[in-house]
């Protein structure tokens, strides 16, 4: 059997497989493992490939050569000798095959086509139209992402997958959304429904577990055993990474710190509790306090940034004018970060982590944000817990999410297979 990734390496079935004979599984098994350990792993060597699929070195070197004749792998660079020559590098081929990238927020939808060396192939294109509670954006969705496929000229053959970011409760798994893109259907999951859409896989997951998979693959936690990844947007969410894994929970639920109780007697939140560290530590919390200020009568330059319409003012507005040195926008700056630093000194307590990337929309405030968070997590926790604990700014801006849902793509079309050829 010649294998080849055109078009029909990542669809071939159950079915499929179990009509060929046990050798030809077992070496469509062997491949896929390979190609896994390598994009996990970036450059690797014989030795390296050989060790972790459990497989001999002269039947790797044959599979390796096959791969590269069917033009997916090549040799890129040397390692470090061992006393004889240096070992080859394999790669994956730029452009061997694509997934689109979407994130989905409140208010804006964002989607982009990366390779599998998560090369931009396109730019991120922005659709003013955010998340929905029901089904009702899922028309939009599809528009926009046929548009940016098409608009993208790529050879459609070698698109083996769409996933998407989003807030609210996801369970990857299952395929759903409990918060956002519900549906009173429950024949279908979520999944199901934009699968039957789109004609491809689909892969959904919460935004801020996308970001801490982009961190842990490319970021400032790649190669950390224990990391906490705070995504503080509209809201606020936690990404837990734990002896060099993502820790999901048993529904794919972890992370929600944004609905811990903070404040007795506190301000509703949307979940319906009161007092949740959401209420004072979010964009939400910002845009609000911004308002009110403003409505009191406070100066500041987010009147004229807002063109004097205060029910306009969002966190990007308040970041702006502090950058400008807005001291008003300054002050309840340092309020959110000292609010959301306080949240997270609880969590340094709990994980004592090596490191925690604050990222998101917020992030980009930067000293006025972090500074105070410092100051309250230096309060809150043990010294002993914190003193060896970094604190950093993500170095992906607001592209975290775009990152890590394509690696996820990759990572479950590559599981997805394994698990066919074994069954």
């Amino acid at each position: 059997m010649k294998i080849t990734l055109r078009p029909d390496y990542f669809s071939v079935d159950e079915k499929k497989l179990h009509e060929l004979s046990n050798m030809e599984r077992k070496k469509y098994l062997q491949k896929i493992k390979i190609l896994k350990y390598i994009y996990e792993n970036e450059a690797t060597t014989v030795s390296e490939i050989f060790t972790a699929v459990g497989i001999s070195s002269p039947t790797c070197l044959i599979l390796l050569n096959e791969l590269i004749a069917d033009d997916i792998l090549e040799k890129k660079g040397k390692g470090e000798s061992m006393g004889g020559r240096k070992p080859d590098f394999y790669v994956l081929k730029d452009a061997t095959f694509y997934m689109v990238s979407i994130e989905m927020e409140k208010f804006r939808t964002r989607a982009a086509i990366l390779d599998n060396n998560n090369n931009y192939i396109t730019t991120i294109h922005t659709l003013p139209k955010g998340i929905s509670k029901d089904q009702s954006a899922v028309p939009d969705l599809q528009t926009f992402i046929e548009t940016l496929v098409a608009s993208a000229k790529i050879d459609k053959t070698k698109l083996v997958g769409i996933g998407i970011s989003m807030p609210g409760l996801v369970d990857a798994e299952a395929g759903t959304n409990y918060t956002y893109l519900r549906s009173d259907d429950k024949e279908k999951t979520l999944q199901e429904v934009l699968e039957a859409k789109f004609g491809y896989p689909v892969f959904l997951q919460n935004d801020v577990k996308c970001a801490a998979i982009a961190e842990s693959k490319h970021g400032l936690a790649k190669g950390v055993s224990d990391a906490l990844v705070v995504l503080m947007d509209w809201g606020v969410g936690l990404g837990i990474i734990m002896d060099g894994k993502m820790r999901k929970g048993s529904r794919g639920f972890s992370g929600e710190i944004g609905h811990i109780p903070l404040i007795d007697e506190g301000a509703l939140c949307y979940c319906g509790k009161k007092g949740c560290l959401e209420t004072v530590a979010s964009g939400i919390a910002l845009a609000r306090m911004a308002k009110e200020g403003i409505k009191s009568g406070q100066h500041s330059l987010l009147n004229e940034l807002s063109d004097h319409e205060i029910d306009k003012i969002e966190p990007h507005l308040v970041i702006d004018a502090a950058n400008r040195g807005d001291q008003y926008a300054i002050s309840i700056l340092s309020v959110v970060g000292s609010n959301l630093g306080k949240g997270i000194a609880t969590l340094v307590q709990l994980f004592n982590p090596e490191v925690i990337i604050l990222g998101g929309k917020m992030a980009e405030a930067k000293q006025y944000i972090t500074i105070p968070i410092i100051q309250a997590i230096n309060t809150y926790s043990m010294t002993e817990i914190r003193e060896n604990t970094q604190i950093v700014t993500s170095e992906f801006g607001q592209d975290s999410c775009i990152l890590g849902i394509a690696s996820m793509v990759i990572n479950n079309i590559f599981e997805r297979q394994i698990r066919f050829a074994e069954l």
